[in-house]
């Protein structure tokens, strides 16, 4: 792991954090409408979401970045059904790991 990822992980985490935090800062956001809240609600996750697709979707090869398909498709496939399917996050995560972790344990991926 490089220390340029831990300082960029601290940007991302410092860039993010007054989109989650201003419930907790600022009483008033109660009384903005619905969609203002509904879309600070929704930036974490969708944070969240953008560097899992980045991870799942590119690897490298020769130094370049090129189009990866592999068991992680998989366990990201059978985790967005598992989450729309029982409304359960959680659930959904430790099935997507389970799953790519069986896989490369088997030596599958």
């Amino acid at each position: 792991m490089s220390v340029g990822l831990v300082a960029l992980a601290a940007l991302m985490g410092a860039v993010t954090y007054p989109s989650r935090a201003t419930p907790l800062l600022a009483p008033w956001v109660e009384r903005l409408p619905a969609g203002a809240r509904l879309y600070l609600r929704l930036v974490g996750p969708a944070v969240l979401s953008a560097l899992a697709a980045a991870d799942v979707m590119v690897g490298t090869a020769g130094g370049h970045p090129v189009f990866h398909v592999g068991i992680e498709w998989l366990a990201v496939a059978a985790s967005v059904i598992l989450v729309a399917w029982r409304r359960n996050l959680f659930l959904g995560l430790i099935v997507g790991v389970v799953l790519v972790a069986g896989a490369r344990a088997l030596g599958l991926a």
